[in-house]
């Protein structure tokens, strides 16, 4: 996984991995999450891509916008 930069040191993510159709994100908790384009729609997860990348910003944009639509909890 890829360590999330968090710039402002303010989320709760600790890393995420970005797959072909899904984008998994490791919470600072211990749980890692799993959003496709079907639990969470495309757009939304082309948005935590962008904002995994970015570092900055995606902790709210789940919080936000798909909190509950993962596909699967994997831990």
């Amino acid at each position: 996984m890829t360590p999330y930069r968090d710039w402002d040191q303010d989320s709760g993510i600790r890393a995420y991995e970005i797959g072909s159709t899904h984008v998994d994100v490791a919470f600072k908790d211990g749980a890692i999450y799993r959003y496709t384009s079907v639990s969470a729609g495309q757009a939304n997860l082309d948005r935590m891509i962008v904002l995994a990348r970015a570092g900055d910003g995606l902790h709210e944009f789940i919080n936000r916008a798909v909190k509950t639509r993962y596909s699967e909890r994997l831990a």
